[in-house]
């Protein structure tokens, strides 16, 4: 299970592509207008892919969209244009859609089908951090790879990671048996489309019915919402004046910090969700200040902020699954990412329209201001415990 989520951040090209886009002519705007097609995407998909995932197997829906990304970065390195890179996204964002949700339902319920649940914080952290690590030295790598044989070699590393991942993923034990939605006379594809809509159907419904999931939802969707800051980190990076080799080192700070603040999610699980508000407070100040440096050395608080922004993530992610008590737990999870997504393209969209008058400096320092009014969210959204998750299941 770590294995997969760790290759998934295997991709030399991530530090690299929105400069690859950027060399093939592509301004700021234009950038932004292509991370709103995948957004868009995710959208689409995001909830649909979920209840599929609960009515079907998880571990087949892992391995097509581990296919599906490897397909979306050859389409990168062999259509080097505004469509081959909107393809690239579309391919991306439906992969993303695909194992989302349905990565963390697989981990719960595999987990719980040993007895284990109270375990899934800390296998959460520990792959992701994995995740981030494997991010890390793919970053490292990237500047080698760029000197050597530019985006292309880059990009058929990352493809070859991505069908590694599916192989990981098709070895996958998957104890849990796909539900049934409900007794049936109708065979073969009704049968099956009618346990789908059920699944979708239940999923929704716990959102909407129990404040304490509602909540923990929108929290998660806030979160990761602002993961899109790092869509603009080799751009700010740029204008700092650091070179196209030497930026893949600068982000690599802030992959380090993601990998600390993962693993440090499992122990901080039981935090009173205080500490967690002020994390997230702290972050905003750290990326705000090294934005605004005008430096390559304010890429340090950057990285502290975006480790602490990732364990509260971590931990935020932990605690929803735990509020999660339906069988649609993939589609729960899927509704949260679909309200990431809307969070990711009013980003995308405000970077758009304000890179026409602002800097990207300037940017990234004014989605910190969204940040800060989220920590002051966090004791309210955030379930204090599984203890009071389990006291607080029958909440409306």
């Amino acid at each position: 299970m770590i294995a997969f989520e760790a290759l998934q951040d295997f991709i030399p090209l991530y530090p690299l592509y929105q400069l690859l886009f950027a060399d093939h002519g592509l301004s700021a705007a234009q950038i932004s207008t292509l991370f709103v097609i995948w957004s868009a995407t995710g959208f689409v998909l995001e909830v649909p892919s979920g209840a599929w995932a609960d009515s079907y197997s998880r571990r087949k829906l892992l391995i097509l969209g581990a296919l599906l990304s490897g397909l979306g970065y050859a389409a990168w390195i062999t259509l080097p244009s505004y469509a081959g890179f909107a393809l690239g996204f579309v391919l991306w964002g439906t992969s993303s859609a695909l194992i989302s949700g349905t990565y963390e339902a697989f981990v719960y319920d595999e987990l719980a089908a040993r007895d284990r649940a109270d375990r899934f914080p800390t296998v959460l952290g520990r792959a992701r951090s994995a995740s981030f690590v494997m991010n890390l030295a793919a970053t490292a790598l990237a500047t080698p790879l760029f000197a050597l044989g530019g985006y292309t070699l880059a990009g058929i590393v990352s493809v070859l990671s991505c069908l590694l991942q599916a192989i990981v993923a098709w070895s996958l034990p998957e104890a849990r048996a796909v539900e049934v939605a409900r007794e049936s006379d109708e065979p073969g594809a009704r049968a099956a489309f009618a346990a789908y809509l059920h699944m979708l159907r239940s999923g929704v419904a716990e959102v909407l019915t129990r404040r304490l999931v509602r909540r923990a939802v929108l929290l998660v969707a806030l979160l990761g919402g602002f993961l899109a800051f790092d869509e603009y980190f080799p751009l700010l990076a740029r204008e700092t004046g650091a070179t196209t080799s030497v930026i893949p080192l600068l982000i690599a700070g802030t992959v380090a910090a993601q990998a600390i603040g993962s693993a440090l999610a499992g122990p901080a699980y039981k935090l009173p969700a205080a500490m967690f508000a002020a994390a997230l407070a702290a972050t905003a100040v750290l990326i705000a200040t090294g934005s605004l440096s005008g430096s390559a050395w304010g890429f340090l608080p950057i990285a502290l902020g975006y480790g602490l922004m990732q364990l509260v993530i971590v931990v935020s992610e932990s605690r929803l699954q735990d509020a999660i008590t339906g069988p649609a737990r993939a589609t729960v999870t899927s509704v949260s990412g679909l309200f990431s997504e809307v969070s990711a393209i009013a980003v995308y969209g405000g970077f758009a329209l304000g890179s026409v008058w602002f800097t990207m400096a300037i940017l990234v320092a004014a989605l910190t201001i969204p940040v800060l009014l989220t920590a002051f969210v966090v004791p309210f959204a955030l379930p204090s415990s599984r203890s009071s998750v389990s006291t607080e299941a029958s909440d409306p």
